[in-house]
């Protein structure tokens, strides 16, 4: 157990001693966009699906009554390739809320 970079309660550490999901979550952004079309809980599961697979996203939050998509990702949120996932899934991202 002497060569893990684990500690005894399972977390990483890094030379500046601190884990790196604590570093990921402090430099994270959260954004948020206007979607057209939604209107049930499949839309939702289907746009956090796609939107979820994107690189460097953390996490999708999809509010189908409001018309709006949270997504918060490792460092500023790339629109176009947000509105590309949209898209795919069938939906129509229309700006930022």
């Amino acid at each position: 157990m002497s060569s893990s970079c684990c500690t005894p309660d399972g977390s990483c550490h890094t030379s500046a001693g601190e884990s790196t999901t604590a570093t990921a979550v402090a430099d994270s952004t959260a954004t948020t966009y206007r979607v057209s079309g939604m209107t049930c809980g499949h839309c939702k599961t289907a746009i956090t699906k796609s939107v979820g697979e994107l690189a460097g996203v953390i996490s999708v939050d999809v509010d189908v009554a409001g018309g709006l998509v949270t997504v918060t990702t490792d460092g500023e949120a790339d629109d176009a390739a947000m509105a590309a996932a949209v898209d795919d899934a069938g939906y129509e991202l229309t700006g930022r809320a």
